[in-house]
């Protein structure tokens, strides 16, 4: 069966999918952006020759949220059945709770006095090929870190913006609240929004309700390259358990429990599902 949608169609439907339901705004900024995004972002991780580092993790009271490391880990498997050399970026105690399973690299926590430099040698020893930021907190006017309550949590943060600034190579960003890095793409459209904008830029800002889905996105046209289901793969539920044996907290609600930004899990379960028939990739196999 050949694929109904082109490369670009299938992109501008993603992108559609990913704010249809408006949750915080992403809908309205979405408007700003030139059509692609998904389509350019896969095809930075896709031609990436090796290493990829992926950022992620957003405090909350003393933890992490789910929304980012679900859509990481996805990612981080996607990306070693590919081949390439994912490594996650995080702070304490994400860093903790993932490093025995997955490659990890560790961000210091409140840094910020030496981060460019710190951020810098990293870059300089890990050498990606492409970076990637999934709702990581972002640099906000008077570089510190808020979260979409406006409380100030940098004490809690580890400074992942330089690796995206500063990166010799292509840099992919994912948010859905307006304080993620990435946004500072859009911050100017941000004042109807009740938040505090984050300044750090990107090449490519990934837009979703939930950033977790944006991952899934970036998997559909991975599938759909690699010529392989990369999307059956990915058990939300099973990961999401893991992360919250590890102390993690959903990021609306606070509390322990499996799900991402106040939703069930079936809510990114029914958005890959209509993801694979959208890419046509649940029938990849059988057009060889």
């Amino acid at each position: 069966m050949p694929h109904s949608l082109s490369d670009e169609q299938l992109s501008q439907a993603i992108e559609t999918m990913m704010v249809e339901q408006n949750l915080r705004g992403m809908q309205n900024l979405y408007a700003y952006q030139q059509t692609g995004t998904y389509l350019r972002a896969a095809k930075s991780l896709f031609d990436a020759k090796s290493t990829v580092l992926i950022g992620t993790g957003f405090a909350v009271k003393q933890t992490f949220e789910t929304d980012g490391p679900v859509g990481a880990i996805a990612l981080y498997n996607a990306l070693i059945t590919l081949g390439k050399n994912p490594i996650l970026v995080c702070g304490n105690p994400l860093y903790s709770a993932l490093k025995n399973e997955f490659n990890c690299f560790e961000l210091p926590l409140n840094n910020f006095t030496d981060a460019m430099a710190f951020s810098k040698a990293a870059l300089a020893e890990l050498k990606p090929d492409c970076v990637l930021s999934i709702e990581r907190p972002g640099l906000c006017h008077g570089n510190k870190y808020y979260n979409m309550r406006g409380i100030d949590i940098s004490a809690d943060c580890g400074c992942f913006d330089f690796f995206v600034s500063q990166a010799p190579c292509p840099t992919v960003a994912i948010g859905d609240g307006g304080n993620e890095i990435g946004m500072g793409n859009l911050s100017q459209y941000m004042t109807e929004l009740s938040i505090m904008p984050c300044l750090t830029c990107c090449d490519e800002l990934l837009l979703a309700d939930v950033s977790n889905w944006a991952a899934y996105g970036i998997i559909a046209f991975l599938s759909r390259w690699h010529s392989q289901d990369l999307l059956a793969e990915v058990d939300t539920l099973a990961i999401l358990q893991y992360l919250s044996e590890r102390g993690s907290v959903d990021g609306v609600t606070h509390k322990n429990e499996l799900t991402e930004d106040g939703l069930h899990a079936m809510h990114g379960q029914q958005l890959i599902a209509r993801l694979r028939q959208l890419s046509g990739v649940a029938y990849q196999n059988e057009d060889l």
